[in-house]
């Protein structure tokens, strides 16, 4: 989508990585020629690189100038249409630690290519907001990061749903716009069960954060509440700006396939893109 006199879009370039457990990674890159900063964007549970808002999200970052990488993680079930959920064995496989190692992956390969500079920022929607704080807890090349809509922590299921999981084997999870319902083994339950308060604890990575932070969350967030955006700003304290969203739902107000960006949707992403260019373009001049 343009606007007249606006610069056209920068053409999406496509790559495939070996990810976790020898499955693929599926992603995009679009690279801005002589870029002195990029952007890695992480998708959410049931999300994908072409979901919604991130094609405009990444569009914009990149008519900003800032080279932008986004990817499928290797357990998202998305084959390689990019868009269709075709690997339902994938997605019932898939763990934190896996999105974690997927994003490892992609931050390597990005920087032995060219693609991922010295100044560097993440971006994470819901569940990949959780991820994309774990590692900006811990990594220090991370010199900006934006959320929205992200999980507080990664213990999301109650003690009946838990126990009824474990004793099945599996949960199942209907995709609300496909209708498909998969499967989702407990590798992903054990591992928020043991680790959720140690290597898997969000919060406790938001405390260690030092890059700045852009925290987006909707007052009306049907999915994950702006409660839990309020106590990651809590816990990053002077690092961290929450900027609440009035009337902004789990997806700002726009659903797949949009064509035209919502109020809610234009006001999170001008401001988070004013925001990696003042600390990631302007820091780099």
């Amino acid at each position: 989508m343009t606007t007249p006199g606006a610069p056209q879009p920068i053409a999406p370039q496509r790559f495939d990585l070996e990810g976790a457990a020898g499955r693929t990674i599926r992603g995009e890159v679009r690279v801005v020629p002589g870029a002195r900063a990029s952007v890695v964007l992480v998708h959410g549970f049931k999300g994908f690189t072409r979901f919604a808002f991130f094609p405009y999200l990444a569009d914009r970052l990149a008519a900003a100038g800032l080279t932008t990488v986004s990817y499928n993680a290797s357990g998202s079930g998305v084959g390689p249409d990019m868009e269709s959920f075709s690997d339902p064995t994938a997605f019932e496989e898939n763990t934190y630690t896996r999105e974690l190692h997927d994003l490892g992956i992609v931050l390597g390969e990005g920087e032995r290519r060219g693609w991922i500079t010295q100044r560097r920022g993440l971006f994470g929607h819901s569940r990949g907001g959780g991820i994309a704080i774990l590692r900006a807890g811990r990594d220090v090349h991370v010199h900006a990061l934006v959320t929205w809509s992200a999980i507080s922590t990664v213990k999301r299921w109650p003690t009946d749903v838990a126990e009824a999981w474990r004793q099945r084997g599996w949960l199942d999870v209907e995709n609300s716009r496909t209708k498909q319902v998969f499967r989702l083994r407990p590798a992903v339950l054990e591992e928020a069960t043991q680790h959720g308060d140690g290597m898997l604890d969000v919060t406790r990575a938001a405390e260690m954060l030092l890059c700045p932070w852009l925290i987006v969350h909707g007052d009306a967030d049907e999915t994950v509440l702006i409660g839990e955006g309020e106590a990651l700003a809590r816990a990053a304290g002077p690092n961290a700006e929450l900027l609440r969203i009035a009337g902004g739902t789990h997806t700002f107000n726009v659903a797949h396939g949009m064509t035209t960006p919502s109020p809610q949707l234009r006001e999170a992403t001008d401001r988070t893109v004013r925001f990696f260019v003042d600390r990631l373009l302007a820091a780099a001049r």
